[in-house]
């Protein structure tokens, strides 16, 4: 098969190359999908470059999201969940390449009408920010929700499941461009987090000048946050994508009665695993009401997995917007 494989930890995405490698040989407990699309995520970066958390022994195959169709099933299960020909997304080591081995429970099916492209990016995403916003932050009707960084895959995601839920967002972007796609996906009101003093001004946006009720945070930004959240708020804190951890004024949160909350949806398989059939019954449910809707950035096409490094980059420059896509052609398709 073709595959992005790393032999050793490289300087940044542009050093990524596709090489052939043999299939992948599937446990008794493992379906092999052939890949139709694979998503981009900021701890691709990290892991390429040896600084993720979880680090596979080289060799090791990069990328964790996918789509496509399953081509053999697992031998130990007697009654699959998944048959030959089925169409599921899922999340698994491996990503960058035409086939990969998943287990049933990192699998799910291609919602009705949407396509690979739409699907390979919902396995982290969807269930990350529904997790925080209606699990962690206890969204309800009425409520004002910022979410930072909105106009990307897990921010996008957060602002139709606060829609859904019939609170009001107000949503920060860094650029023009963002603002209009957060709008697009129906943020009541963008900010730009890049102006001085952008708090004061979400602060205008609700109530009595009050402040809002959710604080919806991938990137980093609690300091600031706090000048804006509402007595008795929740800022939800989802990851660091700025790079910047911080160290908060505790009597801020103190003398506010603000909770921090986190949220690390990979740690519920572990410690929580009752909990996420609801989360994704909830998901579908949205999906098939029309209020949740694929994120995949189509200001630019990335077209086989040659192209991987270039998406990667783009993404790590701050330079697109929702979920970063590489479609992956199948055959004598799959070279540029």
């Amino acid at each position: 098969m073709r595959a992005v494989q790393v032999k050793e930890y490289v300087k940044g995405p542009q050093d990524l190359t596709v090489t052939i490698i043999p299939d992948p040989t599937p446990s008794p407990d493992t379906y092999v999908i052939q890949i139709h699309a694979a998503a981009t995520n900021f701890f691709d970066l990290l892991q390429i470059r040896g600084k993720y958390q979880y680090q596979p022994s080289l060799p090791w195959v990069a990328g964790a999201e996918f789509a496509g169709v399953v081509l053999s099933l697992p031998s130990s299960n007697a009654n699959p969940k998944f048959k030959k020909g089925d169409r599921v997304f899922g999340s698994s080591q491996g990503s960058y390449a035409t086939q990969i081995c998943a287990k049933e429970d990192s699998l799910m099916p291609v919602p009705s009408g949407w396509s690979f492209l739409e699907a390979a990016g919902l396995m982290v995403t969807a269930p990350t920010s529904y997790a925080a916003i209606v699990q962690r932050a206890g969204v309800k009707r009425g409520d004002y929700v910022l979410i930072h960084a909105a106009a990307g895959g897990v921010g996008l995601a957060a602002v139709q499941i606060t829609k859904a839920f019939g609170a009001v967002v107000i949503a920060t972007a860094g650029s023009e461009r963002k603002r209009e796609v957060a709008r697009a996906y129906g943020a009541d009101y963008t900010v730009d987090y890049n102006m001085e003093g952008w708090a004061e001004g979400v602060k205008k946006l609700t109530p009595k000048g009050r402040g809002v009720d959710i604080v919806f945070d991938p990137v980093g930004m609690v300091h600031n946050s706090l000048k804006c959240t509402a007595w008795g708020g929740r800022i939800v804190i989802i990851g660091f994508t700025s790079g910047n951890i911080e160290k908060i004024a505790m009597n801020r949160v103190l003398l506010r009665n603000i909770s921090l909350v986190g949220v690390t949806w990979g740690s519920y398989s572990k410690e929580a695993p009752e909990k996420i059939p609801g989360v994704w019954e909830d998901l579908f449910r949205l999906m098939n009401e029309g209020k949740l809707k694929g994120t995949v950035y189509t200001d630019r096409e990335f077209r086989a997995l040659e192209r991987v490094g270039e998406a990667l980059g783009m993404l790590e420059r701050r330079e697109t917007w929702g979920k970063v896509v590489v479609s992956v052609p199948q055959g004598t398709e799959s070279k540029l």
